[in-house]
């Protein structure tokens, strides 16, 4: 696989983490500025979850191209 796309696999996670991270915390403190407006918290954790496997993928994957 190119290196560039283990860059943007990265990238992805780690917008997506931030996406769903911020979604979290804002439904704790203020609901009406989360993004999903915090509908599920358990689809927050999970994605968070799956986000951080693609990201841990996409690292060894480029740890092994280099």
């Amino acid at each position: 696989m190119p290196k560039a796309l283990c860059l943007s696999g990265m990238v992805v996670s780690i917008l997506i983490a931030l996406l769903f991270l911020l979604d979290l915390v804002a439904s704790f403190v203020a609901p009406g500025f989360a993004p999903f407006r915090g509908v599920s918290w358990l689809m927050d954790v999970t994605l968070i979850i799956c986000s951080a496997t693609l990201g841990a993928m996409s690292w060894m994957t480029f740890r092994e191209q280099v």
